[in-house]
């Protein structure tokens, strides 16, 4: 296999800027989001994380969209490597799906990745203007006395604003390659992820310890009760899975909504600034 051909990535956000013309092993998952990076970034094929498929096959939304421009791509089984942990996937993953263009090279579900990618450095390469994607930041909830609420697609989009908020992103709760460092990258006041289907050791669940040491309260919510990649589908339908001892503590548990969750963490840190007042 050619290490020049092929190269892995804990996230399509962060990529060199030789990457044009090789195969990429990212660990990022498999919706639309990922699906547009890949493309803008001329790569020859791709390799996401399924993410457990998730509602509404989000998880797998990247194979059509990059079969429309003639580009290769597949995901790894969320139940054979950890998301967010490309070279996992290179050493270790099974491919789940692969597109129509993909197919043509022979690349199939069951393959290894190795396989796969090793495939994918035949394709033509091929040159087109990548569709704009619309990446969506909402406010939920206008800051006033407590934080304001946002839903961002991808947490590789906080903003240095987004100190003391609250965060609903689309990304995975996965930590990229295991790095605590990547849990999130501002000290926000609570933030959601998607479970992204939990997969192998649990590793769609492994911010939120590490967000719980930074005294973040953090929740996932079920990769089938709202889309991956998808603040809005998040806010409106997903329903928490996982929570960290800090949410806990607050009263939040699976099966929440994330309206009912943001409305705990206010009144939390309500009742926190309540108590420092009355002590002045």
């Amino acid at each position: 296999m050619s290490e020049q051909a092929i190269f892995t990535t804990p996230s399509i956000t962060k990529l060199p800027g030789n990457i044009a013309g090789r195969v990429l092993v990212s660990g990022s998952h498999g919706g639309m989001y990922p699906a547009y990076l890949a493309a803008r970034s001329g790569v020859r094929g791709v390799v996401f994380n399924d993410a457990g498929g998730g509602r509404d096959n989000a998880g797998f939304a990247s194979l059509l969209y990059l079969d429309d421009l003639g580009i290769p791509a597949a995901t790894c089984s969320h139940l054979s490597a950890r998301i967010g942990d490309g070279k996992d996937m290179l050493d270790r993953g099974k491919i789940s799906q692969a597109n129509l263009t993909a197919a043509k090279l022979g690349c199939s579900a069951g393959q290894t990745v190795g396989e796969t990618a090793e495939l994918m450095t035949i394709s033509d390469l091929r040159s087109f203007e990548a569709p704009v994607y619309q990446e969506s930041r909402v406010c939920f909830l206008e800051a006033g006395a407590e934080p304001g609420v946002w839903g961002i697609d991808s947490a590789s989009l906080v903003k240095p604003g987004d100190i003391d908020q609250i965060i609903v992103t689309g990304s995975h709760g996965g930590l990229l390659g295991n790095d605590p460092a990547t849990a999130i990258r501002v000290q926000v006041a609570a933030c959601a992820f998607n479970d992204a289907g939990v997969g192998i050791d649990r590793v769609g669940i492994t911010r939120l310890p590490v967000l719980n040491e930074r005294g973040i309260a953090a929740v996932t919510v079920d990769c089938m009760s709202a889309r991956i990649g998808d603040a809005c589908s998040m806010w409106e339908t997903g329903k928490i899975s996982y929570v960290n001892q800090i949410s806990k503590a607050m009263g939040i548990g699976p099966g929440q909504s994330l309206p009912v969750f943001a409305e705990k963490v206010r009144r939390a840190i309500r009742r926190a600034q309540d108590r420092q007042h009355h002590s002045i």
